[in-house]
């Protein structure tokens, strides 16, 4: 279980990508479980998209109704891999 976990503003986020990320069921949640687990990780919310980082470097641009944009290579993208390969 996660102690404290890391502050996110969600409030500018797009409600689809809120769902997706965020409720138990949604396809993006491992991910979300992943930002609060690894404290290399770190996201900020832009243009209602969520912008996740490693190290300061961007990774992944998660937005709700358009596919993920993966910037560079990362361990992280292995759980969307996971997500596309269960439809």
């Amino acid at each position: 279980m996660i102690d404290h976990p890391k502050p996110i503003d969600t409030a500018g986020m797009c409600s689809h990508l809120q769902r997706k990320l965020i409720e138990a069921e949604g396809v993006y949640h491992r991910i979300w479980l992943a930002l609060q687990e690894d404290d290399e990780l770190t996201a900020a919310v832009r243009s209602r998209q969520l912008h996740i980082y490693r190290q300061g470097k961007k990774i992944l641009v998660l937005a709700g109704k358009a596919q993920p944009k993966i910037i560079r290579e990362d361990r992280i993208n292995e759980l969307l891999d996971s997500i596309t390969n269960s439809r």
